[in-house]
């Protein structure tokens, strides 16, 4: 029995439907990923909060509806490719792992990649690699993708990035010249030299770290 899952069932009604969350497929995933298992002993009982929980080393996993936005907003199939900047403890990519056919996350701190690694096959996420790089320049040996989702704040969009989406693809990236505060943008590839830009609004993040992003404080 999950003694869970009344939680996460209050947390898509009260945090995801209220606020507009509508695809039947990421509030089906959200429902379904144990996320008290992607955050530690003592954060357990906090963990379908309405808010980020710190998972050490300085970083966060992201609030519900945030990853609830953030899939939704990449339109995912059962057939999408996908790539996650920002690993983190793992939790937003075993809710990408539902929602599509195979998922590589990255994530530029060693420990936080043991970590996501353990939690994602302690919890049955065997569609996901995770992989220790500088998450600013993606993942090229497997680009093109559908989809990119990263989630971290950036100063500016890594060129990078945008190369290695497939025509049609989606990266949703926060962007803003403040390390606290970045506007949501969702870029869509047109055609080889062409992308369209949406902003989906306010969000914080912790920075992106690399070579196209922010310089690393040590």
């Amino acid at each position: 029995m999950d003694r869970y899952a009344a939680e996460r069932e209050e947390m898509v009604q009260r945090q995801l439907q209220s606020r507009g969350i509508k695809d039947d497929r990421v509030l089906d995933a959200m429902r379904k990923v144990p996320r008290h298992l992607f955050v530690s002993r003592n954060q357990e009982t906090r963990s379908y909060w309405d808010c980020p929980l710190a998972i050490g080393l300085g970083q966060t996993i992201s609030q519900p509806y945030i990853v609830a936005l953030m899939c939704e907003a990449l339109e995912l199939t059962e057939d999408s490719e996908c790539l996650e900047i920002g690993s983190g403890s793992g939790y937003a990519a075993a809710v990408m792992s539902e929602l599509c056919h195979h998922v590589i996350t990255i994530e530029r701190i060693p420990e936080l990649a043991d970590l996501a690694n353990t939690n994602l096959k302690g919890a049955g996420y065997s569609r996901v690699d995770v992989r220790c790089s500088d998450g600013s320049l993606g993942y090229s040996r497997k680009a093109p993708y559908d989809a990119i989702a990263v989630a971290a704040g950036a100063p500016a969009t890594p060129k990078t990035l945008q190369a290695q989406l497939k025509t049609g693809g989606r990266l949703i990236i926060p962007v803003g010249r403040n390390h606290h505060y970045q506007d949501l943008i969702r870029i869509r590839r047109l055609s080889d030299n062409d992308f369209q830009s949406e902003n989906l609004g306010g969000v914080a993040f912790v920075p992106l770290v690399g070579k196209e992003g922010w310089a690393d404080p040590t």
